[in-house]
């Protein structure tokens, strides 16, 4: 008499090959790599193009004569007068004390707004203050107010201070943003738990040393988001700048203004002065880069 082998039981002790396959598919599945289709990469790189082909051409620019940027159809290829350019935009206006005042002004403003805003999203994120939200409010709600509006009456309190055509006129009335507070109030609220802030008061930590050695370090990839935002915002402004500064004091933007001067415009000389007053940009993007990239995959990792 022959008996048929349950096949629930009959290999109890091994694994059938259907079983065994199914148990390895999430494994291949999840070890396995993702590639992008031919028409993801060609989108990217067409992406990349696009965005840095104003660079490149401003190089291009930098690197000719008035004549070679006039012709139709454009050059695209740099040429050989690109220190000589550079020497002309230096003489002409003066490029290397405007470079040293926009890193002065510009990195005080920075400084200023990141440890302020930081200090103040902490406050209203994690502190318990009475009328906190009220404030909070009225913080935010002072960012629909225009920026045009309030430039008589800082210039008269300059003007009252005898703070004109000083570089202090452009850096104290920047030290803080509305859109840095709020900005720096909802990563802290969202990033930090109040656990761990418990913790620390529990250890006997004081405010500004929870601060300094909880706070500053998971608030580090914000910093550098607004750090960059607000340097590049600062470098290229030239509306108060042009109000409150003369051209014996200027910043890298006012004084291109007096590059290319003449009957006709140099625009060779024009490019090399805004490519000078652009590399302290990419400096500092490649700078605060790895920590803006940083912050985004430790996030990634741990959420």
């Amino acid at each position: 008499m022959t008996v048929l082998a349950d096949p629930n039981t009959a290999h109890a002790g091994q694994p059938s090959s259907v079983t065994a396959s199914r148990r390895r598919t999430p494994r291949r599945r999840a070890g396995r790599t993702l590639h992008g289709s031919r028409l993801t990469y060609t989108f990217l790189v067409f992406a990349v193009l696009v965005s840095a082909f104003p660079f490149y051409y401003t190089i291009v620019a930098a690197s000719r004569s008035n004549a070679d940027i006039a012709k139709v159809p454009p050059t695209l290829i740099p040429g050989p007068n690109l220190l000589h350019n550079f020497q002309q935009a230096l003489d002409q206006a003066d490029i290397g004390k405007a470079l040293v005042n926009s890193l002065i002004v510009s990195g005080s403003i920075t400084v200023g707004t990141v440890l302020c805003s930081t200090l103040a999203g902490f406050a209203f994120a994690k502190l318990r203050l009475k009328g906190s939200n009220a404030l909070l409010a009225f913080t935010v709600g002072t960012m629909m107010i225009p920026p045009q509006l309030g430039v008589i009456p800082l210039f008269m309190v300059i003007a009252k201070l005898e703070w004109a055509n000083q570089l202090q006129a452009v850096i104290l009335p920047s030290l803080v943003s509305a859109f840095g507070v709020f900005f720096m109030r909802q990563y802290i609220a969202q990033s930090l738990p109040d656990e761990l802030i418990e913790a620390a008061r529990v250890d006997g930590a004081s405010t500004a040393r929870i601060f300094w050695t909880i706070v500053v370090p998971i608030a580090r990839p914000a910093m550098a988001v607004l750090g960059l935002v607000t340097f590049m915002t600062a470098w290229n402004d030239f509306f108060w700048p042009i109000i409150a500064l003369s051209s014996q004091e200027p910043t890298v933007q006012v004084a291109l203004r007096q590059l290319g001067g003449g009957y006709v415009q140099d625009q060779s000389v024009v490019m090399a002065g805004t490519l000078l007053g652009t590399l302290p940009v990419l400096v500092v993007f490649g700078l605060l880069g790895r920590q803006i990239v940083g912050g985004i995959m430790q996030g990634a990792v741990k959420g």
